[in-house]
Parts: structure tokens; C-alpha cells; sequence
């Protein structure tokens, strides 16, 4: 295959990276459980390392395709991924279309699937030229079979919106065939060409679901075919992928013990996972409402998806690598990450790339009016100076605010947490953007580890140390400042790291003061739930305590067994 295929493959990965949250506010088929997003940019994370193998990808993308939009994309890549030259880029797609509507068990029109329909149909109508007007003629088409969605699905029309995995589908393949055809005059605005058709009614009324949204991947027999008449009596919006000895099935089903318990009667499972869809239809149906400011952070700050969902928050990933699987970091499991780190399972972290960072940017300064991006210290990252340089060229407006906090993990969530809940009330912009530098002066953080040998193998602090200082107990005390990490002290157990807490609470606070504390965990919930979370509440009972994960950026350098505490002082 030419260089430029695994290259566009990725592009189109990070465009919808930039995009997901859109297509998780217009989620409502075939269930409004606002999750198309985040399933398509797991089950497409493997596109990221393009230059492997395709066979190793195919089979990648099979294991950690998630929901309806994702299988169905998985497989239509599975066929893409075949092509041999750029030449050949036709029949894969239509192979890649022909895999996509067989592993359905009751296709759609309205769907991605009619966005396939339509990609097949063009490129079918002359060879390929690669050039600025072949790549406009192909997205004219996707274009306007997106824009058909809504009249082929009663639902959608009822919604107000366009199919999300047929958005998606598109807003992947403007990146793919950018590249592919060397296209340098830049993206027409999403929500320019979907105008009028990216916002769900308010009066529409996402229906009540149960039960759950299960995906697994079975080990079968080589006679098992991916079609096979008992799937599809397991539940409804089935998809069935095979690859290989592997089956991957996709659907809804009431009771998913019992589903587990049908399935193995075709395969060995290996890998499960089932979502609750009626918490997920609850979560959709509390939108958050439309601000004067909308907040943007990074993920490096301890604040979940399931928050800024919530406060309608925009958050910008840097990617985990634990041994071949890389991820978006709000998307990884942190027991997973924690136990292969136990295991010595090689593990790092880095950042988004550039295109992707300035789709992120694009992305918020398309949908909102004004944009508050609390960046992570820049002593940190590269993304401040990334996005200062961005605004300067594309912001004439002043519209995208940039706010270097000198945060990371607890400090810089609890900052985006608090000024987003302050945006939800405040009347001016300007109050919000003050709050928030306000608040990186005043937010605090205390760091503990449990043990130095994950810094000594990532390259922060040496061996040599590591070894020493876990032999004689000794376990830092850091804080990130605006000039980076600073030690703060020196403790031998997780007794004296509580103490250390609980005196930090007292002398940096006031007494009486209210504040919001902040809890961070990575694999020690047990005790943080048992031992510091009762203590620090009974110290500071005006306190809102709050029990969070780690950023998995954070706990993939300083390891298991690190907590942390971050408080942020309340302001009239």
C-alpha cells in the first residue's frame, strides 16, 4: 500500500476523535443512550497504528469495536483495510460496504450504511484522480446522503438531527480523503454544511430503555458462520463480525446473564463487556444547558467523561500505551492499566498529535461562541504554547480564551469542575474567565506515592534512587506548580501520608472555611474509601468531598498505589 493510506487512516481516526462529544449530543438511534461518539473512537483506535499489518489490524478492530456504530465500522475497514493499491480503492470500499450490511441483522436505510451506499456509488463512476475536485465530488455525495438521514428515520426527524455513526462515517472519511488526495485548503465547518440539524428538539423525549448493551468476542469453530439463525433470537440491534476463529457480536438484550450463558454455547467468550442502557438514556435525557462560556480542559486533569458530560465540558485526551494497546485516556480502564503495570507490562503516555490538538480547537470554536480552555501547565505539556499559536491564526475574533493553569491531575480537575459549575450561573464571560484564574492561584494539591520504581521507569527520577528510597521507606510529597512538579516532603507509610493531608487541609485553609475537596485514587479505593475519605470528612465537615479516579496520565508515571488530595477554597 502507498504511504499516503495509513496516513489518511489516521487522519480520519483523529477528526473523529475531535468530534465525538457532537455525536454523542445527537445519539438517538437506534437508543438515545448518546454514546456513538465514545463507541466509535474505541472501536477505530487501532487505525492510529496503521503501519502494522493488516491482518493484525483487522483483527484489532474486530476485538475493540463497541456499539452499533462501531461494529458496523470495524467491518466496513475490515474490507478497506484489504486494498492492495489506491487503484483497488473502489472494490475495497465496496467490499468493505458488502462486510458492513452482512454483519447487520436487520440493516437500515438512514443509517452508515447509506453513507456507504452513497461512497460506493461514486467512486464506482470513474477511476480515482487524487486530486482537490475528486475529493470535493466524493463529499458533496456523503454529504448529502447524511443529510437524507432524517427522512429515512422517523426517529431522527422527530429529533431534529442527522444519524450520528452516518456524521461520524463522514467526518472520518473528509479526513481520509483530504489526505488521500493531498488537499490542503482545510475542513468546510461541520456545522456550516449539517446546519439545523446538529441540536436535538427540545421537545423530543428520549424513550425509556432497560436492559443492557452488551459487545463480546467469542473463540469458535471454524463451520460457526457469522449469520448464525440463534444470534439474532438473543436480542435486538444484533451485529455479528468474524475474523478468523474470533466472532464479535453486538446487542440489546434484557438479561445479560443469561445472554452470556446463551453465547457460550457457541464459543469460548473472552472478552465481555455490558452497558447499563437505561442509565445511559437517563444520562442523555439531562443535557446540559447552553452557556455563556464553554469550558474545555485536558484529560491530564482528574475529571471523568461521565462530569463533563454532565457540566457539558469538552475534554481534550492524550493516549495510554499499555504493551500494544493505546487508547484515548478517558476511554482506558484504570484497573486494566493498574494490574499490567503489577505485571511490569510496559506502559506510556503522549500526546494527541498537532492535527489532532487543532481539531479539538475547531471543534469547540465551531459549536460555541466562547471557549475557556484550561490548559494544563505548560510545564508539563506542549498544548498551551500549541494553542496559543492556533488562536493566533485562526481566532480573529477573540473568542478562545487560553488559561495556563500550572495545574495537572486533581488540581487542574477540580479547576474545571468548579468553573464550569460557576458557568452554569454567571451572566458575563468575563466573571467566568476571572473565576477560573482565580481559581489556578488558589487550587492546592498534595501527591502520594506509594512507591518510586514507576518514575525510575519512565525516566523521571533514576534507579538508583528508586531503589534506595523505597529500601529506607522514604515515599515523596509532590505538588504541580505553574515551574512543575515540587517536593513537598517526605513520609514512610500511608499513616503519616494521611496526616501529612490532614495537615495541609488545616494549615492552607481556614478554619470553618468551605472548600471542595478533591480524593483521587488509582487502585486503592478500598482504602481511600475506608481510611482517608472518613477522616479528612471528619476534619473538614464543610467540606463537598469528592472520590475521584486519577488521571490515568498521572497515574501511568507515578504508578499503583498513589493518592492524592487537591482542595479548592469556595468563593462568595
Amino acid at each position: 500500500m502507498e504511504t499516503p493510506f495509513p496516513q489518511a487512516l489516521i487522519a480520519g481516526f483523529e477528526r473523529i476523535a475531535a468530534w465525538a462529544d457532537l455525536l454523542d449530543e445527537i445519539n438517538v438511534f437506534p437508543v438515545a443512550d448518546g454514546d456513538t461518539g465514545r463507541n466509535l473512537v474505541v472501536s477505530l483506535s487501532p487505525l492510529r497504528q496503521a503501519a502494522r499489518g493488516r491482518k493484525r489490524l483487522i483483527r484489532e478492530l474486530l476485538l475493540s469495536a463497541r456499539g452499533n456504530s462501531g461494529n458496523i465500522a470495524a467491518r466496513f475497514f475490515s474490507g478497506l483495510l484489504l486494498a492492495g493499491s489506491l487503484p483497488d480503492l473502489a472494490g475495497a470500499v465496496r467490499q468493505g460496504r458488502d462486510r458492513a450490511r452482512q454483519a447487520v441483522n436487520d440493516p437500515k436505510p438512514g443509517t452508515m450504511l447509506t453513507v456507504l451506499d452513497a461512497l460506493t456509488e461514486v467512486l464506482d463512476e470513474g477511476p480515482p484522480t487524487f486530486d482537490g475536485p475528486w475529493r470535493e465530488r466524493i463529499l458533496r455525495r456523503l454529504e448529502a446522503a447524511v443529510l437524507s438521514t432524517p427522512e429515512l428515520l422517523p426517529k431522527l426527524k422527530a429529533a431534529g438531527v442527522v444519524d450520528a455513526g452516518a456524521l461520524g462515517l463522514f467526518i472520518y472519511l473528509d479526513g481520509f480523503f483530504s489526505l488521500l488526495a493531498g488537499d490542503g485548503r482545510g475542513f468546510r465547518p461541520v456545522t456550516e454544511i449539517f446546519k439545523g440539524f446538529l441540536k436535538v428538539a427540545p421537545a423530543f423525549s428520549a424513550e425509556g430503555e432497560t436492559g443492557c448493551c452488551v459487545d463480546t468476542v467469542l473463540r469458535v469453530e471454524s463451520e460457526f458462520g457469522d449469520q448464525s439463525p440463534g444470534l439474532s433470537a438473543l436480542g435486538e440491534s444484533v451485529v455479528a463480525l468474524r475474523e478468523g476463529d474470533y466472532l464479535k457480536v453486538h446487542l440489546h438484550t434484557q438479561d445479560s446473564q443469561k445472554t452470556r450463558e446463551d453465547l457460550a454455547a457457541f464459543g469460548k467468550v473472552i472478552r465481555w463487556s455490558a452497558d447499563d442502557l437505561g442509565a445511559q438514556v437517563r444520562s442523555f435525557r439531562r443535557r446540559p444547558a447552553e452557556q455563556f462560556v464553554h469550558v474545555m480542559t485536558d484529560a491530564a486533569g482528574s475529571i471523568s467523561r461521565g462530569i463533563t458530560a454532565e457540566l457539558g465540558v469538552t475534554i481534550l485526551d492524550s493516549y495510554i500505551t499499555v504493551g500494544e494497546c493505546s487508547l484515548p485516556e478517558t476511554h482506558f480502564h484504570p484497573e486494566e492499566l493498574y494490574a499490567a503495570m503489577r505485571r511490569g507490562v510496559k506502559v506510556s503516555t503522549a500526546q494527541a498529535s498537532v492535527f489532532e490538538r487543532h481539531e479539538h480547537y475547531r471543534s469547540a470554536l465551531d459549536r460555541y461562541p466562547r471557549v475557556l480552555y484550561l490548559c494544563v501547565g505548560s510545564a508539563f505539556t506542549g498544548n498551551f504554547a500549541e494553542a496559543v499559536a492556533w488562536r493566533q491564526q485562526h481566532d480573529r475574533e477573540g473568542r478562545f480564551t487560553i488559561v495556563d493553569s500550572g495545574a495537572a491531575s486533581g488540581r487542574l480537575g477540580l479547576l474545571a469542575l468548579s468553573t464550569a459549575r460557576f458557568a452554569r450561573k454567571a451572566g458575563d464571560p468575563e466573571e467566568v474567565i476571572r473565576f477560573a484564574r482565580e481559581g489556578a492561584e488558589s487550587c492546592r494539591e498534595y501527591v502520594f506515592l506509594d512507591t518510586l520504581r514507576y518514575l525510575a521507569a519512565g525516566g523521571r527520577l533514576s534507579r538508583t534512587g528508586a531503589f534506595f528510597g523505597d529500601m529506607f521507606r522514604m515515599k515523596p510529597v509532590i505538588s504541580p506548580f505553574a515551574d512543575g512538579a515540587r517536593k513537598m516532603g517526605v513520609v514512610r507509610n500511608r499513616r503519616e501520608q494521611l496526616q501529612f493531608a490532614l495537615d495541609k487541609l488545616s494549615a492552607d485553609l481556614d478554619r470553618n472555611q468551605r472548600a471542595i475537596v478533591m480524593i483521587e485514587y488509582t487502585d486503592n479505593l478500598a482504602w481511600v474509601t475506608q481510611k482517608a475519605q472518613p477522616e479528612i470528612a471528619r476534619r473538614r465537615p464543610e467540606a463537598e468531598i469528592i472520590l475521584h479516579p486519577m488521571s490515568l496520565t498521572s497515574g501511568a508515571h507515578m504508578g499503583p498505589g498513589t493518592w492524592a488530595v487537591a482542595f479548592l477554597p469556595e468563593r462568595p
